[in-house]
Formats: structure tokens, sequence, C-alpha cells
């Protein structure tokens, strides 16, 4: 008979920390070091790792539930097979899951920058993020970038202002993601603190000069995932749409990366891995990366400009102005009936309040909102019709 007690679930946290002590890289992010602007009591019984935690609240998160109704970047067409936000994190997070297992890395961190990375997108993909940006700088308040405001979202907008405490090293990773940057080799800036985070959003938003570096492997390694996951990826969604055939893909990425978005991943994956393991930085080949940044001016051509993907995009411009000033109008009134009211700044805490001003707390709600809410907001006669495909 087994007479030996179960141990206290609070020991199992310290198990799991000097288990990563063994198996993880010497370069991978330990748990233990996770930094919280806030110090917490943990409870008794409570054997998460604070990774872990981070995760479960980007997943219990209410901006995490609004993936499921934002775009990727192929906005008002009917069709179940298009890539939508959600789905675009949720490989963002197997892909850098991957790579971070056979380089040995901390997953649970990987996966809380992935899960979190965009949630600060509005509406209507990149094209929205492009219309809000104006409306910011108009109103004084510098661009607007998703990055940043994934941030502002998990940091000081969720919990009515109170944000989710999670760890520095989670918030950075978030902010540095950018997978539009061509990194051939990136290697981490360690060192940050939570006032550097704020002085790079800060210079960020005013259009300054600053490269954003993850200050871990781990948020190296989502970056670069960031982009293995969408140019793939969106080559087939054009092709499901008719905007592209299979024979246009160049053929230097074609014969190097392969013409279909399971080749193209299995092909930039293994060469990350490949080219990464036992080293400080994460890096493609000279060859791959040459045949990527090729790929990535071919999905600029010839699908996020393609005008026949544009064809409702002037109105939703005009759309982001029209609420951008009626919600500015409902506050300075103050119209409380307004669902900037009703459904943003009632029971917002004091301190997000007074810190904020008109047209911040504004950017804040509409980037927050779903596609489909935002439409539902705009004058009825404006709002555009969705195409079949």
């Amino acid at each position: 008979m087994n007479t030996t007690k179960p141990r206290p679930l609070n020991q199992l946290r310290g198990i799991l920390d000097l288990r990563e002590g063994k198996l993880l890289s010497p370069i991978a992010s330990r748990s233990s070091e996770g930094s919280r602007r806030h110090a917490e009591e943990r409870m008794d019984a409570d054997y998460r790792q604070n990774y872990a935690v981070d995760v479960d609240r980007i997943l219990h998160s209410m901006a995490y539930s609004r993936y499921i109704d934002k775009t990727q970047v192929f906005y008002l067409i009917r069709n179940d097979h298009i890539t939508h936000r959600m789905l675009h994190v949720q490989l963002v997070s197997k892909v850098a899951r991957t790579i971070g297992r056979f380089l040995g890395l901390n997953e649970d961190l990987i996966e809380a920058i992935a899960i979190g990375h965009d949630i600060g997108h509005t509406p209507f993909g990149h094209d929205g993020e492009r219309f809000l940006s104006s409306l910011c700088r108009r109103h004084g308040i510098g661009g607007f970038h998703h990055n940043i405001q994934s941030v502002e979202f998990l940091d000081r907008v969720e919990r009515k202002g109170a944000g989710w405490n999670l760890c520095l090293q989670t918030l950075d990773g978030i902010l540095c993601h950018d997978g539009e940057v061509h990194d051939p080799r990136l290697a981490p800036r360690p060192g940050k603190t939570f006032e550097t985070l704020r002085l790079d959003m800060d210079k960020k938003r005013l259009e300054r000069d600053v490269r954003l570096v993850p200050m871990t492997m781990e948020g190296c390694v989502v970056r670069f995932a960031d982009t293995i996951s969408y140019i793939g990826r969106d080559i087939e969604d054009a092709i499901r749409l008719g905007l592209v055939s299979r024979s246009d893909i160049p053929d230097l990425p074609a014969s190097v990366l392969g013409n279909t978005n399971g080749k193209i991943v299995y092909a930039l994956v293994t060469d990350v891995i490949t080219n990464s393991l036992n080293r400080e930085y994460v890096a493609f080949s000279p060859e791959v990366s040459e045949a990527l940044r090729l790929l990535k001016g071919f999905n600029y051509k010839r699908i996020y400009s393609n005008p026949a993907i544009k064809k409702s995009t002037p109105v939703i411009e005009k759309l982001f102005e029209i609420l951008f000033l009626r919600f500015l109008e409902d506050i300075s009134r103050p119209d409380h009936d307004s669902p900037i009211y009703a459904r943003f700044i009632d029971g917002m805490s004091e301190e997000y309040i007074s810190s904020h001003n008109d047209a911040e707390i504004v950017r804040d709600f509409i980037a927050g909102m779903t596609d489909q809410y935002f439409l539902n907001q705009a004058p009825e006669s404006m709002r555009p019709g969705f195409e079949a495909a």
C-alpha cells in the first residue's frame, strides 16, 4: 500500500521551474524570470508557471474573443475558408511552438506572445489600421500601430482599465512582433524594463525611428513565425478568390520554397531551425531569406494592393471618419446613451479615464471593434454589402 502523501500543488510549480533548468536551452527564458509590473499573491494551490498564467489570461480576455470577427486580409467576402484573425494567431502559435521546441525555448512564453500579438488590430485589417492612424494623427495623439494597441489593450484597457498584469517578456514580444519587417537574422536585445517598454511605444507612436527588437529568443521566434504563417496562407486565399493563380508565383521563390502553403511553411520552418540551432539568434539562410523577400514583394503587388479587393475601401475609410467624429462628439456633449458610454466608458477605472484624453478613448473603442460591430454603428445607408466568393 502506497502511503506517500501527494505533493502540495504549489510545489509542482517549483518542480516545473527546476525541470526547465535541465531541459531548456541556456538562452531560453525561464518562467521563474517572468517579471510583472505589480507583485501578486499567488494561491498556494496555483501550480501554473508565470508564462502559462499569461496564456490563460490572454485566452480569457474579451479582446481575444473578438478575434473571431476581425479581418486578416480579405473583408466583406462570404467565404468560410478565407483566413480570419483568429485562425492566423493560432497558426502563428503552432509554427512558433514547433520552432521553439526544436531550439529548446520556452513554449509557454511563445504561446502567450503568439496568441496576444494581434489583439490590437482594428476592424478591416491593415486598411482599418491605416485609416485609424490618419485620424489619430489629425487629433494629435500620434499614429496608430496595432502592435502598440495590443499592449495597450492587455495592459491598460482590459478588465475595465486594470489590465491583466502580464509579464514584461510577454508584452515585449507582443510589441516587437512586427512580421512585416524583413529580418534575415534577429538577435534578442535583453535588459529591458517596463519603462523602456513605454518609451519604445511612445517613440513608435510619434513616428520616430525606433527599431523594435524583442528582449527574448522566444519573441524573435514569434516574429519569424508571423511571416511564415501568413505568406503562403494569403496566397492560398488569393488563389481561392481568383486573384492570382499558382503559376503566377515567381520562379525563384517557387523553386526554393515551393508553391503551396504547406510546402512554403515546411521549407521556412526547417530553414529557421537549421540556421538557429545552438545559436544566440534566429535566422534564415541567405538563399531562403532572398526567396522570402521576393515572395513578400509578390504578395504586396498582386494581393494586398490588388484593386479587386479594394472596392469597398473608400466607403470603409469614410465610415472610420464618421464614427471617430461621432464618438468624439458623444463624449464632449456628453451623450450617455451613446455606445461608447454603454459599451466602453461606463465602469472604466478612474485611472484609465484620467490618463486618456477623448481622442485616445475613441481610438481604443474603435480599435477593439469587430468588423460586424463596426458596420452596425455606421449609418445603414452607407454600409457596404458582402460579396460571395
